[in-house]
């Protein structure tokens, strides 16, 4: 059987949420947001799931998400630290959050030695964006694939929100343009957060919300360019991320990099006040029968 790993990001700290929201209750059992995504990549082949976190969060980990789902899955741990870090480098005291996520990938390096997809712990998919990065990986080992949502269906009523805009080319990547996007007098709006002037976009236009299909290789490239990162930032603040290294591999033209429709709706918490609609999107698909009421019984 080919081995499908999945890499759940979730050593991030949900500071505009207001704590540690891959932990919340979300489903009518106390599921959370990650037990649906780990269901949903079972279902279509994923046989291995790697989850990058804080290392103080380590017993709330296992004690919750781990225990619902180690029986059903291959379940490792890392941890983002700064231990891949050279020591010629200081990385600031006050400094509290994590170097970002491209290094945090790169914290996983020694647990994953096979193509694999990323995705962020505290969203919700859909079936549908997890059978699309399966499938691509049966197709394509040695490419980079993100899957992408029509902007329409990751919006929430509660304000802007960042995307990854996708410019594309006969299903290729040219550009991602890291946006603030927000509903305006019946328009979706864009605003590049290179402070370039904003545009209307359609509602079908594709976004990234970090679900990624990654070649095996792709650990060594992370890494290669970790140094320069480090010797030419801020690391006081500045984050190494997927979005730009993913640019500078197509600008390089390392690999190419498709863009893969879903049809799948997003929903996740950015707001505190996003967390009851997912809840009632959750339920829904419940009551279609999508779901059982007690996800792993």
């Amino acid at each position: 059987m080919k081995e499908k790993t999945l890499i759940i990001l979730a050593a991030g700290m949900g500071s505009r949420y207001g704590g540690l929201k891959q932990t919340e209750k979300f489903g009518p059992n106390g599921e959370y947001i990650i037990d649906y995504s780990i269901f949903d990549a079972i279902k279509v082949g994923f046989n291995k799931v790697v989850f990058v976190i804080k290392e103080e969060n380590y017993d709330l980990f296992r004690e919750t998400v781990g225990k619902r789902v180690e029986d059903h899955i291959k379940v490792e741990y890392v941890f983002q630290n700064n231990d891949n870090v050279d020591k010629k480098y200081i990385i600031p005291e006050e400094r509290v959050k994590p170097l970002g996520t491209a290094h945090a990938i790169l914290c996983a390096k020694n647990k994953v030695h096979e193509q694999f997809a990323i995705i962020n712990a505290d969203d919700f998919y859909g079936r549908d964006a997890f059978k699309v990065a399966s499938d691509f990986m049966n197709m394509n080992e040695k490419d980079i694939a993100i899957i992408g949502y029509k902007v329409n269906n990751t919006l929430t009523e509660n304000g802007a929100v960042k995307r990854g805009l996708l410019k594309m080319e006969d299903g290729k990547l040219l550009e991602i343009i890291e946006s603030s996007i927000e509903t305006k007098d019946g328009k979706i709006e864009a605003s590049p957060l290179s402070g370039k002037d904003s545009f209307v976009i359609s509602e079908n236009d594709l976004v990234s919300m970090n679900m990624i299909v990654f070649p095996a290789n792709f650990f060594d490239y992370i890494e290669k360019n970790f140094d320069d990162f480090l010797k030419n930032n801020d690391l006081a603040k500045v984050e190494y991320l997927i979005p730009d290294v993913i640019s500078k591999a197509l600008n390089e033209k390392l690999l190419n990099v498709y863009i893969e429709p879903t049809i799948a709706k997003w929903v996740g918490v950015t707001y505190k006040e996003d967390k009851e609609s997912v809840q009632n999107y959750i339920n829904s698909l419940i009551k279609d029968n999508e779901y059982k009421n007690d996800l792993w019984s």
